[in-house]
């Protein structure tokens, strides 16, 4: 059977850590795991949980801050470094499932295009899982997908002030 291709968006929490459960899951089944991260370049808590798992392989392809308004061009060349490493991984026989974290928010801020991001994945292994996380999914992303989750916001504390916090936000 072929693999599919999820989406995790929406502006609710959780897109992220969604896709980590589904990579733990996997590993636990004895799976491969890689995970691209786009736009992401800070060390975030669930790395070293990760780092421990022999079946998991993450890397960043992004700046230590977040892209606030538009992207410059050391985040194009992060992202275009990413898009070529993770060509490659989706076109081996090394890994079951591969989650491309944020790469929605890539093609929002244009480090590559929604057509860029469909080719990359419909020239892949066919048996390869693919996880797309990221706010703001394209409409032709969320058509192309076999699975599509929205994490809507409902009510958050962020928006009475407080910060990401070690161990739950970040």
């Amino acid at each position: 059977m072929d693999g599919m291709v999820h989406v995790y968006t929406g502006n609710g929490k959780g897109k992220t850590t969604s896709a980590i459960g589904l990579a733990v899951r996997a590993a636990g089944a004895g799976l491969n795991v890689y995970i691209g991260q786009f736009a992401k370049g800070r060390k975030y808590s669930e790395l070293n949980s990760l780092e421990r798992l022999d079946n998991i392989d993450i890397e960043q392809f992004g700046r230590k801050k977040f892209i606030k308004n538009s992207a410059d061009k050391l985040d194009i060349k992060k992202a275009e470094k990413g898009y070529e490493k993770i060509k490659n991984i989706l076109n081996s026989n090394s890994y079951d499932l591969v989650i491309l974290d944020e790469a929605n928010i890539a093609v929002y801020f244009d480090l590559f295009t929604v057509d860029q991001l469909i080719d990359l994945i419909e020239d892949r292994n066919k048996k390869i899982e693919v996880v797309l996380t990221g706010r703001m999914a394209d409409r032709k992303i969320i058509e192309y997908a076999d699975l599509v989750t929205e994490m809507k916001e409902i009510k958050h504390y962020y928006n009475d002030g407080i910060t990401a916090r070690k161990g739950i936000e970040n």
